[in-house]
């Protein structure tokens, strides 16, 4: 029994075997339940329809940093709206980008704090993008006091002392794909200190493939792989990792 909690499956890389894609990862590979994710005017409304056409797949809608100069105030009114959909569970992906810095710093600063202001208006928890730029995604969670609904920092690069801080913040740690790459030391530290029912899996795919895989195209079926990496940092059977973080990923998101 795998979650997903992190995917983007209205993305163009799976427009020739979108529904063959999500139908492997269902029903081949165990793939009970996927939170797909809208971070923009063009990704949101693909993202609800895939939530409304499958049981099985739920919905995140916020901004993307990369594109924080483009959202406006009504942009903000769409996505509280939204908050109300049956199939929407979290706010995001929301933080900030310093490794592609293509918006100003501020900028993306303002509109993070203001997504995190409407999640705890709507009372939805909150996915995190964080490229690069722990310290001040930290300080403005603390700052927004964001743990009064908490969330998960989607495929984590921070190291340890992020973590504690994160966690202390009552937020879950996502790992995807570079946990199972060879030489990526830190994911795998990451890995075996997040107390075990604060851990989810993700593919953030069509990014971050997992290996065997790594550098093709990555889909929701290969969260499995994820899976079996941590279990082995951990010295877990696949089985009990799966089970946690199936369970976890649910209480994340508040599904029964």
């Amino acid at each position: 029994m795998l979650f997903d909690s992190h995917a983007h499956l209205n993305d163009e890389k799976f427009a020739e075997d979108r529904e063959e894609t999500i139908r492997r990862a269902h029903e081949e590979k165990g793939v009970a339940r996927i939170v797909n994710v809208g971070f923009n005017r063009e990704t949101i409304p693909p993202t609800l329809e895939l939530a409304e056409t499958y049981e099985f797949i739920y919905a995140a809608v916020g901004w993307h940093p990369v594109d924080a100069a483009n959202c406006t105030d009504e942009d903000l009114r769409w996505i509280a709206s939204l908050a109300d959909h049956p199939k929407v569970v979290a706010i995001g992906e929301m933080g900030l980008d310093y490794y592609w810095d293509t918006v100003p710093r501020a900028v993306q600063e303002e509109l993070f704090r203001k997504q995190i202001r409407l999640a705890k208006e709507v009372d939805l928890p909150i996915i995190i993008h964080d490229r690069d730029a722990h310290e001040d995604v930290v300080r403005i969670l603390r700052e927004e006091k964001a743990d009064e609904v908490g969330g998960v920092m989607h495929c984590f690069g921070g190291d340890q002392t992020i973590a504690k801080q994160c966690l202390e913040l009552n937020f879950y740690i996502g790992l995807g794909g570079p946990v199972t790459f060879k030489n990526a030391t830190l994911p795998k530290e990451i890995a075996a200190m997040v107390p075990l029912d604060r851990l989810v899996v993700e593919t953030d795919c069509p990014y971050l493939a997992p290996h065997p895989f790594r550098g093709k195209r990555n889909e929701s079926a290969y969260v499995g792989l994820v899976a079996e990496a941590i279990a082995e940092i951990r010295g877990l059977s696949v089985e009990q990792l799966q089970q946690a973080t199936y369970e976890n990923a649910c209480r994340l998101f508040r599904l029964s």
